[in-house]
Order: C-alpha cells, then sequence, then structure tokens
C-alpha cells in the first residue's frame, strides 16, 4: 500500500486496494481535470510488530484461553493451518491429497524428524488455495490440513513424544475435541428430531427410501399446498426443504428448464432471437447457471450452513474439490447435469415443477396470500389460470421487475437499497496471468496447468467533504464485481431495448479472455437526482442506462465499448477497438455520455489508481463494455426475522436474490434453506428450525474476512 505521489494531479485519495502487486512509484495517469479529494487510507489487518499494544494483549489472552480448552492432546483432531507449499514441490492445483512437500510443512509443525515417516492417511485437507503476492518470496500453495491422532498414533507410535510436545497456536494449531461433522441438506432433514409429534411413521421412511415422498407425513392432516415461485438457488432450495418434509409442493419457474433454455441461449449469441422468458437471466437454476458459477460467499466459509449447502451441491453431482477450493467455482457445464439431477430429486420427492409459466397476480383474501394467478410464458394467448396455495415462497430474482409492480399492487412493502452499477473491463488473460504470477505464467495452460488461471480484486474508497461532490455525496466507493477469468461476456438484458451484461465462464475457464465489473456505489441520492422516486427508483434507475446503453450500441444487442485509455482521456476510440468475447457485435462510443459525471469521474480515478496496484491494468488492449447495472437488487421485501414471512401479507415469503436477502449462488441458497425451514416449521412440519443443528443464518450483507 502506497499514498499516491505529491504531484499527481488526482489529489488525495481514500484507498483500499487487494491484489497481488507491490505499489508501483510510477506517478499515476493524469486526468484531464483536477478535483479535490479528502486523504484517507484505509490499510490491511496488522500483524506481527504492527498490530497495537491492545490488539497484543487480546491475542495472547485468546490464546491462554485456547491452551486451557485442550483436555487431551492424544485423541481428537488438531487443525494445522497456512502450510505454505512451493509450487515447485507441489503436485499443483488439481491435486488436493497430502503429497511429501505438504507433509514436509506438517513435519515442520510438529518437529518430526523424518517426513517421510509420517502417514498421508492420518492427514486430511480441509482447504488448498494459491498465495502469489509479490510480497512473499515465492509463490506457494497455502494448506489447512486435520490430523486425526488416533489414526497418526496407530500407525506411526513414534509420534506420541511430538504430540506430546505440540501447543495451540491462535490461527495456527488448534486443538478439536472431535472433527467437524457437516453432511448434505437432505442427511440433515433425514436425521432431524424435532419433527411434527416426535414420530416418522414406518410407512413414510419406507416411502422416502424409495425416493416417493418426503421424510414426514401427516395422516391426520392434509398436507399444505406451497407454491416456490422461481427455481434459481433458494427456490431449489427451499423446495427440497419442504419437499422432505412432506409438504405439497408446486415449484412454477417462467424459464425452461436447462436443456431447452440452453438452445434458446444459442438461438440469441448466434441468430440473435431474445426468448424474453428464457435467457442469461430466467430459467432453471436462475441467472447463476450462465454465470462463472463462483462458490465464494461473504456469509462465512466454514458456517454450518455454507457447508451444508457445498454438501448438497456435491450430493448433486459437483465435484469434491469445491469442499477443498480456496476460490471454489462450477462453471456452466458443471451446473447444468448438477440442476438435473437436482429436479430429478424433487420429482422423485412428489414435486410438481411448472416450466414456462408466468405468475401475473397473487390471490389475496382478507390479508393472507390464497394462491397465484399465472399463465403460460411461451403462449401470450393462453388464458390465465388461477392455483390455490396455502403460502407463497416468492424466489425470484432481481430481474423479474414485473414482480416488484405485483408486489405494490398489492400495498406489499418495497424498501430502496443501494447497489453498484458500472462497466465491465476484458482483457487478454494472458496479460492477467502476467500480473500476477510473472515468470509463473506459463504454468497457468489455459486452466490445464499447475497453478490457477488468475484472477483480481480490487477496490477503491473515495471520501469527499461536502460540496466537493455532485449531490454532496461524502463518500463513494468503485470495486470488481464478479471477475470472470478465462471467461466472456455476455448479454443479461430480458427485453431488445435494454443492454445489461455479466461474465460467465466454464469450469477450465480456458477462454482467452478475462473480464470483471468495475462498479460504483449509488444510493437514493442518485435516483432523486434523476427525479426518480418511490420504491421502484432503483429500478428505473438501471432502466433509464440500460436504455442508454441499447440507443448507444445502435440496437440489435451490440453493445458500446471504449478502450481504458481511451476512457480516461475522455475521446471516442477511432481506430480499431482490441477483440471482444461478446459474441453480438460491439460498437466503438463514449461511454462517458451513459452516467451522470460522479460515476464517470469515480470510474476514472479508480482505474488509475487500480493501475498503481496492477501496473499494466491500464493498457490499449484493455476495452470497457456497457453497462452493467443488476449487481443486486434495487429493493429489499420486508420480512420477519424468524418467521420469514412478509411483513406486509401474511403468507407470502420473500427470499433470495430478488427478495435483497442474498448475493450469489451460496448466500441465496442458504436463505432458501432457512426459509424452507421456517415455512416447515410455521405449517408444524417440525417443531424446531434449522438454527438449532446449523447457527444463526447470515445475510449477504454479513461480512466476514
Amino acid at each position: 500500500m502506497s499514498l499516491l505521489p505529491s504531484n499527481s494531479k488526482l489529489g488525495s485519495v481514500h484507498l483500499h486496494v487487494q491484489c497481488l502487486h507491490p505499489p508501483n512509484p510510477i506517478p499515476m495517469r493524469a486526468l484531464p481535470y483536477h478535483r479535490r479529494q479528502t486523504l484517507r487510507v484505509l490499510s490491511a489487518k496488522r500483524t506481527g510488530k504492527q498490530r497495537y499494544p491492545s490488539e497484543k494483549k487480546e491475542l495472547k489472552l485468546k490464546h491462554q484461553e485456547i491452551v486451557g480448552e485442550v483436555k487431551n492432546k492424544f485423541a481428537g483432531i488438531w487443525r494445522l493451518s497456512k502450510l505454505g507449499v512451493p509450487v515447485h514441490k507441489d503436485p499443483g492445483k488439481d491435486f488436493l491429497g497430502v503429497a511429501e512437500g505438504l507433509l514436509e510443512q506438517i513435519a515442520k509443525v510438529l518437529e518430526f524428524p523424518v517426513a517421510s515417516m509420517l502417514p498421508t492417511e492420518a492427514f486430511t485437507v480441509v482447504r488448498k488455495s494459491f498465495d502469489a503476492r509479490k510480497r512473499l518470496k515465492e509463490p506457494k500453495f497455502v494448506y489447512v490440513v486435520e490430523m486425526d491422532v488416533n489414526k497418526l498414533l496407530s500407525l506411526e507410535p513414534r509420534a506420541w513424544d511430538f504430540i506430546s510436545e505440540l501447543q495451540p497456536k491462535v490461527g495456527l494449531v488448534e486443538h478439536m475435541p472431535e472433527a467437524n461433522k457437516s453432511g448434505d441438506l437432505i442427511s440433515i432433514i433425514h436425521g432431524f428430531e424435532n419433527v411434527h409429534q416426535g414420530t416418522v411413521s414406518r410407512e413414510s421412511a419406507h416411502n422416502m427410501n424409495n425416493g416417493s415422498q418426503g421424510l414426514y407425513t401427516h395422516p391426520t392432516a392434509r398436507k399444505p399446498k406451497i407454491a416456490v415461485v422461481g427455481s434459481g438457488p433458494s427456490g431449489l432450495f427451499a423446495s427440497l426443504v419442504l419437499a422432505e418434509f412432506g409438504a405439497d409442493v408446486t415449484l412454477i419457474e417462467r424459464g425452461q428448464p436447462v436443456e431447452q433454455r440452453g438452445r434458446d441461449i444459442g438461438a440469441l449469441v448466434l441468430r440473435r432471437i431474445l426468448q424474453t422468458e428464457s435467457n442469461f437471466c430466467f430459467g432453471e437454476g436462475g441467472a447463476g447457471t450462465w454465470s462463472d458459477g463462483k462458490l465464494v460467499t461473504r456469509i462465512g466459509r466454514n458456517s454450518g450452513s455454507v457447508l451444508a449447502v457445498m454438501e448438497t451441491l456435491v450430493h448433486f453431482g459437483a465435484p469434491e474439490g469445491i469442499l477443498v477450493d480456496g476460490k471454489p467455482h462450477l462453471g456452466t457445464d458443471r451446473l447444468i447435469p448438477l440442476l438435473r439431477n437436482f429436479r430429478q430429486h424433487l420429482q422423485n420427492l412428489g414435486v410438481t415443477i411448472k416450466f414456462g409459466m408466468r405468475v401475473d397476480d397473487l390471490l389475496v383474501d382478507n390479508g393472507q396470500v390464497v394462491g397465484v394467478k399465472v399463465s403460460d410464458s411461451v403462449d401470450r394467448q393462453s388464458n390465465t389460470q388461477k392455483w390455490e396455495y396455502d403460502a407463497v415462497v416468492l424466489a425470484v430474482g432481481h430481474s423479474a421487475r414485473d414482480i416488484y409492480q405485483t408486489l405494490l399492487s398489492h400495498n406489499i412493502d418495497l424498501v430502496p437499497k443501494d447497489f453498484a452499477v458500472g462497466l465491465r473491463i476484458e482483457h487478454p488473460q494472458e496479460v492477467i496471468n502476467s500480473l500476477q504470477y510473472s515468470g509463473l505464467a506459463t504454468e497457468v495452460r489455459r486452466g490445464c496447468g499447475k497453478v490457477p488461471v488468475a484472477d483480481y480484486k480490487v477496490a477503491k474508497y473515495a471520501s469527499g467533504k461536502d460540496g466537493d461532490e455532485p449531490l454532496q455525496a461524502t463518500s463513494r466507493s468503485c470495486y470488481s464485481f464478479c471477475m470472470c477469468p478465462g471467461g466472456q461476456v455476455v448479454l443479461t438484458g430480458t427485453k431488445p431495448s435494454e443492454i445489461c451484461i455479466n461474465g460467465m465462464s466454464f469450469s477450465r475457464r480456458a477462454s482467452k479472455w478475462a473480464n470483471a465489473a468495475l462498479v460504483v456505489t449509488v444510493s437514493m441520492k442518485d435516483f432523486d437526482a434523476l427525479n426518480l422516486h418511490g420504491p421502484l427508483a432503483g429500478v428505473e434507475f438501471q432502466r433509464e442506462f440500460e436504455q442508454r446503453a441499447a440507443r448507444m450500441g445502435g440496437g440489435n444487442f451490440v453493445v458500446p465499448v471504449q478502450t481504458v485509455t481511451d476512457f480516461l482521456d475522455n475521446k471516442l476510440s477511432v481506430t480499431s477497438v482490441p477483440p471482444s468475447s461478446y459474441r453480438l457485435g460491439v460498437k466503438a462510443a463514449n461511454l462517458h455520455k451513459i452516467f451522470p459525471i460522479h460515476i464517470t469521474e469515480t470510474l476514472q480515478h479508480s482505474i488509475s489508481a487500480f493501475d498503481q496496484e496492477l501496473p499494466g491494468f491500464i493498457s490499449k488492449e484493455a476495452l470497457l463494455h456497457g453497462v452493467e447495472t443488476r449487481t443486486s437488487s434495487p429493493i429489499q421485501i420486508p420480512r420477519g426475522i424468524d418467521t420469514y414471512e412478509s411483513t406486509s401479507l401474511k403468507g407470502l415469503y420473500p427470499v433470495g436474490e430478488g427478495a435483497g436477502y442474498a448475493g450469489g449462488i451460496v448466500s441465496a441458497a442458504v436463505d432458501g434453506m432457512y426459509a424452507g425451514f421456517a415455512v416447515a416449521k410455521n405449517f408444524g412440519l417440525c417443531n424446531d428450525g434449522i438454527e438449532s443443528i446449523l447457527g444463526k443464518a447470515r445475510t449477504a450483507g454479513y461480512l466476514e474476512y
């Protein structure tokens, strides 16, 4: 981290960048104007001698606490963290076992003299990540390993003396009386003890084993009929929970199953035919199906709820490596068969799945949802139908803007929330590999080498005094979002008159391009400046810039683009622009004409700051695409903290990204899972919530670093 040079025309900035390069003493690229800003620098987490005395005291007390908790060193599990193995001693990113290089690091911690004598069977890799930060002497794979003491001593009794000398160290060496037991969601429900009346009939257990219905049945009472609207992660996991508990579930999806959805997306990419109800946003699996398939989350990687989701994905066909990988992702090619397996399991449980059916309205009686009004999303001439239900789980994505209008018509509270908008930048992947790995870049080999395809994560926080910026904004941030190494830029607009883009990749990330959104936070002040008011002001804000981008591209789904160098100089790219992975065509344009000046300026300053940390980030090969607006939901639907029921309408349960409670595949799945348990409890299908097993739910707003 370094302060900007005093002669920079940018003045002072409030800067925090997470990336892999050291500060560059070369002055920041000058912009064609001067703008005052208030200096403030966010430093990284302090370690070692940099810690304050109070932090050292707190760490010492924590160390004493964990030492006192160890009752028996020779039983249970020891977790060894931050074991660094140089690249030349590691088999590579795809190897998740215990190799010789890792045994050497384990032996150092145990002070065991001969690493090769340690039995690999006693050790389990629980996390593996790659660290290529330039401040390190050399890039390395970093492991977290669990050591089974009983197994180690049975295979190598001479380790006894070394275990006796082992001492806990906070964050490095920790003792657990027993291994963390995690399982997939189905196993958790099957082992759930607090069921209705505390009993499970033999007949229902027999039917469950045959896959014909859920685990719990109620012979004396009618099964509750539940509609789940939307088959994204939150809808799928809510349906799974409710079906396993014996509810009569109907899953309603406006889009198509992945097989037909893939053909519709192919028609869009190859023949420019947009199916407004089956595309990159709508269809089985939600918007995340045709994306990078990232499984990283901000709600706690090691939390019980996240582990349950990850184990469930493995149960349905995801590779077990996602449980170990430090930055797990699936890719579209792996998500498609996984979703087929998920669908088959739901159908075996008796779930009715209605693809190609759009919910047009809610049926409400005396302040209670009693059903939905639906129509065929393909056949627009078909008549609407009324389906009655006891409750509706609303699990739509935030591109289903018509649903928001429906909710408003029933006076359901919608609260505007902040989100971010910006542009998507694309570099040749080889450039990013070289920036991050230097000489090690040759080991990437288009996703088939020893090291992962390089990515990056950058952020800049700028603060200004009132009056320094338009709208009297006191702070604004710019950060990279949905970085897709080895990916491509795709269209996520759902109407021909709107252009919105995102990134996607396949599991190997073998594309020759790397792309990431660079987005700027926006709030109600920004909406007010465009005379946009009311609960859906954020939606109209998004739509305004999507329509501007469509007009600037000239129609036919062509995306407006500008080289990074020309964007910083505020001039049109008059020569030919670099190649783009976007397959529907690009058109050179001045992207300054899309967003208000304060958003554009923040992007300019931030890109220049990012180049200080990643020299070469600004290059003639880097291409900006417009626009990225659907980073998260622009609204939140208030609901009960424990019941998950709408505070405005009984029987309605808003969940997932569209309701403003998640951001990404994993957090959406977690929200749907907890909501499913809450609905099951509300209908007496179980006597206790999932919190008794997995702990309190964390929302996407909870940050854990």
